[in-house]
């Protein structure tokens, strides 16, 4: 069985109530009025990045192109719609029937983004466009800032490997999609089967506490794991006195025992010793695995460490203290009329408080320097300004209704890495500070 053949990690038979209500009255309302069949375009963007954050990452792209395809209204949805007098009978037909058919542009999932990059577009008629706006913001808002944590967490452990471990710190749903995007952000591995099941990510882990306290003794557990699993498992080290309990792994596993974790205590202290405490029982090639709260200033203090890999649970899955992305999806040109020739004119809101936005049909693309890093993000409208048609960062997804644009995750990471490597050199660090490129309109 091919787990991409299964569609979304959610038993539903459909994504049409991954909504808002004004969704569907904002429908009655356009059918009614003869606007609903207006060309459209909607973008997806954010005003700024999460306070301090220099980029962030575009993640669930994927799952969006998912969820476009399992938007439809079967005869539950429609009767629970009827019966709650969300919507009258015309829209109900309307809706029986409802399939998107328009088109979809984006950046390319993994790729950076920054305060106006047209993450996403959205082409059609109102009517079509409007439906989808809570489950795209819903997907984008969530996995883009898993994925900007991941990234950076990655960049501080420096190319040690790095554990997904916080399905237990979220909903369960949630979990697979915060696999998923820890993935892409340049995580190696999960603890959730269900992710490894939906999208062939890596899985890993041996036991916890629990497991050496059922038995009668330390000795007694690491050697029921081993006997079991082998000497190439990951023993969990403190559950009582560490030192003793090296001891007792090596006698056990010899020096071929894969891995010790440490899971409590200063980490840094912990692990140097360990370290010297294997080296001189002669495992060294023996691993040394971290847990214990980690997130990526936590992850960086550990550089001088001997840490071979981090397992990080509730600081990767709530975004490391940023859970969204403040992403919104605003209509920004729509048709004079019905007829589909009709020109499109610009629209955007205008409000006090930082809300406004800029309209029209964007396309936008990275310049570089002389040297080929990123200088700025350039964004304008319909025209394409001289020079930089070869850098455009928008990419076809859908097509008149059809996906065109679906791609293994590990291309998705790898183009996150890509990504991320073309940006100066200033993004990497992990204090607080302004996005690393500016925004240019022209």
């Amino acid at each position: 069985m091919n787990p991409a053949d299964l569609g979304l990690p959610v038993d539903v038979p459909s994504t049409a109530l991954f909504t808002d209500q004004y969704e569907l009255t904002m429908l009655q309302a356009a059918l009614k009025s003869g606007t609903a069949d207006r060309r459209s375009v909607f973008e997806v963007f954010t005003r700024r990045l999460p306070e301090g954050r220099r980029y962030g990452v575009v993640a669930g792209t994927g799952r969006v192109l998912d969820a476009v395809e399992n938007f439809c209204f079967d005869a539950g949805l429609l009767d629970f719609l009827k019966e709650r007098k969300i919507v009258d009978e015309p829209t109900l037909r309307w809706l029986a029937s409802y399939r998107f058919s328009g088109d979809i542009w984006g950046y390319p999932e993994g790729e950076v983004y920054f305060p106006g990059s047209p993450i996403l577009r959205v082409e059609g008629t109102f009517a079509e466009c409007v439906l989808l706006e809570t489950v795209a913001l819903s997907i984008l808002n969530h996995d883009s800032a898993i994925a900007a944590a991941a990234s950076r967490m990655s960049t501080a452990a420096g190319g040690r490997r790095l554990i997904e471990m916080g399905a237990r710190r979220t909903h369960e749903l949630a979990a697979v999609a915060s696999a998923r995007a820890a993935y892409i952000g340049g995580f190696n591995s999960t603890s959730d089967l269900a992710a490894g099941f939906r999208y062939a990510i890596p899985t890993v882990g041996t036991s916890a506490h629990a497991f050496t306290l059922l038995h009668d003794s330390e000795r007694d557990a690491f050697r029921a794991q081993v006997d079991s699993h082998g000497r190439g498992t990951t023993l969990l080290v403190d559950t009582y006195d560490v030192a003793e309990a090296v001891r007792t792994a090596v006698d056990i596993a010899g020096p071929e025992l894969g891995a010790v974790r440490i899971d409590s205590g200063d980490l840094l202290l912990v692990a140097h010793r360990v370290r010297q405490q294997l080296d001189e029982l002669g495992a060294t090639g023996t691993k040394i695995v971290v847990t214990s709260d980690l997130d990526e200033y936590a992850i960086a203090s550990l550089a001088a460490a001997p840490v071979d890999a981090y397992g990080v649970g509730t600081q990767l899955v709530t975004g490391s203290g940023h859970p969204t992305c403040s992403m919104v999806y605003k209509l920004v040109a729509r048709s004079v009329s019905a007829d589909p020739k009709a020109p499109l004119v610009p629209v955007a809101k205008k409000s006090l408080g930082g809300k406004t936005s800029i309209g029209g049909r964007k396309w936008a693309a990275r310049r570089l320097d002389a040297d080929g890093v990123a200088e700025a993000e350039v964004i304008w409208v319909d025209t394409v300004p001289p020079g930089l048609a070869d850098r455009q960062l928008l990419v076809e997804l859908v097509k008149g209704g059809e996906v065109v644009a679906r791609e293994p995750l590990d291309a998705v990471r790898e183009r996150h890495i890509a990504a991320r490597a073309g940006l100066p050199i200033s993004a990497m660090q992990l204090s607080k500070g302004e996005p690393v490129l500016p925004t240019e309109y022209v």
